[in-house]
């Protein structure tokens, strides 16, 4: 079902989120609401959208941009550019104005990783019950871009 969008300047934005601590029908609800709610998007048009967005303070972001979709619970961050190639260069960050659908229409110069590698889970049904599912992916470009904003969401950053 389609959900209005938190604003700027609600408090519920700003609170870190709780850990997803099994896939039920509440979780399920939550990702559906999420999908159908980021797909309306078209002023301006999203890529991803986070549980606290929708006001509910769980860590699930869902993403989705020119075939690349994911449902993303309880991510955590391994390593970025810097980390991955032991080095810190001014080249690992890379500036661009980002723009959020809790802040619509407004777009902001950011300094982004241009590398993520997180482990996160995904929901899985296995044997009539859902699961939970661990990955490990590594996400570059605009990707990352992405997958970083909304994990910020996630840490009550707005």
């Amino acid at each position: 079902m389609i959900q209005k969008i938190l604003r700027s300047g609600n408090p519920d934005l700003r609170q870190k989120c709780k850990p997803v601590a099994k896939i039920d029908t509440k979780v399920l609800a939550i990702i559906r609401d999420l999908k159908d709610t980021l797909a309306v998007q078209k002023d301006p048009e999203g890529v991803g959208l986070a549980a606290p967005q929708i006001g509910k303070p769980l860590r699930i972001f869902v993403v989705s941009y020119q075939g690349f979709a994911r449902v993303i619970i309880n991510p955590e961050v391994i390593k970025t550019k810097s980390q991955i190639t032991n080095h810190k260069s001014p080249k690992s960050r890379h500036e661009i104005l980002e723009g959020c659908l809790s802040l619509p229409n407004y777009y902001g110069p950011l300094k982004r990783n241009q590398k993520l590698k997180i482990k996160y889970q995904v929901p899985k049904m296995a044997n009539g019950q859902w699961l939970m599912v661990n990955k490990t992916e590594t996400f570059t470009g605009f990707r990352a871009q992405i997958v970083a904003h909304e994990i910020d969401h996630l840490n009550g950053i707005l």
